[in-house]
Order: C-alpha cells, then structure tokens, then sequence
C-alpha cells in the first residue's frame, strides 16, 4: 500500500473512531434504546457536599468519559463534579496535578474518583494531600507502582491482571489460536501488573502449545500520537497474519488502539479474545459501524451484543471475537462513586473496604445493565508476600460473538 492510501485509510479509520464516539453516528437505521442509567442500589437520598471524578478525554477512552456523564445525569452538577486529564498527560504532568489542586480548593468535594489513575496521578494526589486529609479517594486502573498507589487511595479498582493471563490463553484456545501477538511498549510494560501478565500470557501460551509473539508498538503518547499509534497496526496486523496464519490472537495494551486491531483483525479473519478494557461497548461499536447512542445517551447494552454479534456473523466471524459481557471501566467509576456515597453518609467503615457492599454495588450494576446475573470474582492484589486489603482486582466470564 502506498504512503497515500495509507494516510486515506487512516483518516478514513480516525473520522469513523471521532465521529462514533462523540455524536453516536448514524450509520446503523434501527433505533437502539437508551441503557440503563442507574447504578443497581443506588444511593438515591441526597448526600453531603459533591464528588468529583476526574477521567481520560472521549478520544483516549470513551466509557469512562460517559461513565462520569451518566453519573452527573443521576445526581447533578452541582453534586457530581467531572474533569478531564490532559489528551497528552504523560507530556503535562504539572496539568494533572493543577486539576487536582484544584478540586482540592473546593472544600465540599468529599470524595474523588479516577479513572483512569495515569502515570501522574500519585504526585497530583500528594499535593491534594497537603491540605486535605478529608477526601475518599477511590483509583480506577492504576497505572504507578501498586504499593505506592494503595499508600495514597482509599480504593483501587482494576482487572485482575495478576490471573487474566490464564482465562485469556484459554479463550483464545476456545476461538481456534495458534499463535498470540502482544502489542505493547516500554510505558506500559513498566507497570509491574501489565508486565506480568505479560509474562504469564507467555507461559501460558507455552502450556498449551501456542506460540506466543512479543510485538513493541507505537506509544499513543508519543510523539507519533494516538494517529501514529493507530497507523501501526492497522498495518502491523496484516503483516503478522501473512507470517502466521488466519488463526492468530491479537491483544494490545492500550485503549486508542482497539478500534484500528478490532478493524484489521476482522478485515483479516483473524482472533481477539478481547479489549485491554473488557467491554462491548469497548472499540467494536467504531470499528464496526454501530450507533452508540440514543437520545444523548449510550445505547443499550444488550442491543450492541446484539448488533456485534449480527455484523460478524455476516461477515464469517463468528466465535472469533469476544469480551466480557459489561463495561468494567464504567463498573469501576459506578461502583467507585456509590461506594464513595456510602462512605460519605457513614454506611460503610470509615478505613478499610467492605467487599460485601463493593460486590454487591458492582452485582447490581451488572443486573441493571444486563437484566441478568453475571459471575464476577474479587482478590485483593499481593506483591511480595504483601496483601493490600484496599487494592480489588476483579474478573469476569467471557462472551464469545
């Protein structure tokens, strides 16, 4: 392909990712209903001054963003307070920690959510922590040294990256893989979690007799930026399938570069066990020309299985795409913030994590999404014989379209 085509393919893949994201095109006719709103048992009575919760732009991750505007639809702005990390933030650094200086200053924000809790995040809470020792702080998907990040929140909420190698090899067994690509790069594969989940992938893979390919890719933060990053594998990913073969797994590790894999996979008939962000809301509904939302909010969840589903069957793929069945960024911000409510209005301990209500507030957020009831497992992170009771890491079932 010449260097023409590939920048008009790669506009053509950025304006579908942009224009899905943020108006919800129109490409699909049917008329998808709204999903549910509420967070399963929600605290409904109002509580004491405001939430803040701070996420990634639309352009790095869309549920968590819409995570946060679903919340501020339920309790109001002038209860819930939302705020973006810099598009750039391992460039502005200094950004992040003036956005959270700033929530500081205002003295009714008792709780703060993140998601996700970027490189950064650490030095931007130590300087909240330098006037206020009041505020409940709940990290989605953190990103720094995991001792240092459970010293600083009240709550960490993440996949259990620890154990998802094994439930991942397995998956891509079930779909047919005989080879499994990791796309990754330095930034990430310096967070202790992601890089032993790497390793266990690699083990795995062994076990089972797959071969396992350890792909760097371009860093979304870089000065390639998310397009750069994008370009790479939507022309990596043909690359590898000429080497290997239609039965190979493709995983990466960053959220901007689902769309371009989830497109080049299916163009390729390849394999993708799942999102870095398990989720079916998570880079199919671009990469696949479905509408996301419905009167300003996110379509239902069980209408994009059902559209998912309905596209790669019509295109001969089916079982070789999966994910898990609920958004578990949008779980994390939900259960996050209803937790949060809780320990404002003095129903749960003031220290310490009462797993039963977390469980049961991520329960009925599954329950109220899904109208159904899905396993989901909870372990408390453990680093060198070390438990760290505040730090959850979750799993979940897999649905295979």
């Amino acid at each position: 392909m010449n260097s023409t085509k590939k920048m008009v393919l790669l506009a053509l893949i950025s304006f579908i990712a942009v224009g899905s994201l943020m108006a919800g095109g129109n490409r699909q006719q049917s008329q998808p209903a709204p999903a549910q709103q509420s967070a399963g048992t929600a605290s409904t009575a109002p509580f004491p001054g405001k939430i803040a919760i701070v996420t990634n732009t639309v352009d790095q991750n869309e549920e968590e963003f819409r995570s946060a505007e679903a919340l501020v639809k339920k309790y109001g702005a002038n209860k819930i307070v939302h705020v973006t990390w810099p598009v750039q933030f391992m460039a502005e650094q200094e950004q992040m920690v003036t956005t959270v200086a700033r929530l500081a200053a205002d003295r009714d924000i008792k709780a703060l959510i993140i998601n996700q809790a970027v490189p950064g995040t650490n030095p931007a809470i130590d300087k909240l922590k330098e006037t206020r020792d009041d505020v409940f702080i709940v990290y989605c998907q953190p990103q720094e040294n995991p001792p240092d990040v459970s010293a600083r929140a009240n709550l960490i909420m993440n996949m259990n990256e620890l154990d998802q190698g094994i439930p991942m090899v397995q998956q891509a067994k079930k779909q047919g893989a005989k080879v499994f690509v990791h796309y990754s790069f330095p930034r990430h594969m310096s967070i202790p979690m992601l890089a032993y989940r790497r390793d266990q992938l690699r083990d795995e893979c062994a076990k089972n007799g797959i071969q396992f390919v350890d792909a760097t890719a371009t860093d979304p933060t870089s000065d390639a930026g998310i397009t750069g990053a994008q370009q790479f594998v939507l022309e990596d990913v043909p690359r590898m399938v000429a080497r290997y073969g239609q039965d190979t797994a493709f995983f990466a590790t960053n959220c901007a570069m689902q769309i371009p894999l989830i497109t080049a996979v299916v163009n390729t008939h390849a394999i993708y066990p799942q999102p870095c962000c398990p989720s079916p809301y998570h880079g199919f509904p671009s990469a696949l020309g479905i509408e996301t939302q419905s009167g300003g909010q996110l379509v239902d969840v069980n209408y994009m299985i059902t559209e998912t589903r309905k596209i790669l069957t019509s295109k001969n793929m089916q079982g070789r795409l999966s994910t898990w069945p609920v958004p578990a960024a949008m779980m994390y911000t939900t259960a996050g913030t209803e937790y949060a409510i809780r320990w404002i209005n003095g129903q749960v301990p003031k220290t310490g994590i009462d797993e039963r209500v977390l469980a049961g507030l991520m329960s009925d957020y599954i329950r109220d999404l899904t109208g159904t009831s899905i396993n989901v497992s909870i372990r408390n992170y453990e680093e060198s014989g070390r438990t760290f009771n505040n730090f959850k890491l979750m799993l979940m079932d897999y649905l295979t379209y």
